[in-house]
C-alpha cells in the first residue's frame, strides 16, 4: 500500500512488528531526475519497504532559496509515490530528517551524494542499534540545481 503519511512513529513501529526490513532516504525531490530514480531503486533494493522523508515547502525554501521549490509538497509526494520503488512518503518541516529517523528507526539509512558517513544526519543513531548506513554515489550532472540553471540559461 503506497501512501503519504505524517505519523512516522506509528508507521515505523507497524513495519517493524510486521518483520519488514525498512529503508529510509530523504530529500527535497523538487524536480525528479535520473539521479533521484537511481537512488530510489538502489535504496529499495536494500530492504522490503522504502520510506522517503520529504522536505516541506517551507523547509525547501530555507535550504534552497526563495525560488524553490518549483513543485509543491503535494505534487512532489504524488510523483514520488508514482515511482514503483517508493512505498511511503513522510513530510518533515525541519531542515534535517533527524526526528523522522529517530521515530522510524529504519534498518537502513541511505543518502545520495558525496557524503562521508560522519556527515550523514542520523547515521550515528541508526548504527547505534545495529542498522546500516549506505551512500549512493553522486551522479555527475544530475542535480536539480544544475538542471534549473541549464533551463534558465536556455530561456
Amino acid at each position: 500500500m503506497k501512501r503519504l503519511t505524517e505519523n512516522a512513529e506509528v508507521l515505523g513501529r507497524a513495519l517493524r512488528e510486521a518483520g519488514l526490513k525498512v529503508v529510509f532516504t530523504n530529500g527535497c525531490f523538487d524536480v525528479i531526475h535520473r539521479g533521484h530514480v537511481e537512488l530510489l531503486e538502489f535504496a529499495r533494493s536494500l530492504g522490503d519497504v522504502l520510506i522517503v522523508g520529504l522536505n516541506t515547502d517551507d523547509s525547501v525554501r530555507r535550504l534552497k532559496g526563495p525560488d524553490r521549490p518549483v513543485n509543491t509538497l503535494r505534487d512532489r509526494a504524488a510523483v514520488l509515490l508514482a515511482i514503483r520503488w517508493v512505498d511511503f512518503v513522510v513530510p518533515f518541516s525541519e531542515d534535517t530528517p533527524e526526528r523522522l529517523i529517530r521515530e522510524l528507526r529504519p534498518d537502513v539509512l541511505v543518502k545520495g551524494g558525496d557524503y562521508r558517513l560522519e556527515e550523514i544526519v542520523g547515521a550515528d543513531f541508526v548504527l547505534s542499534y545495529g542498522g546500516e548506513v549506505k551512500v549512493f554515489p553522486y551522479r555527475e550532472g544530475y542535480s536539480t540545481t544544475s538542471i534549473l540553471k541549464r533551463m534558465r540559461s536556455q530561456s
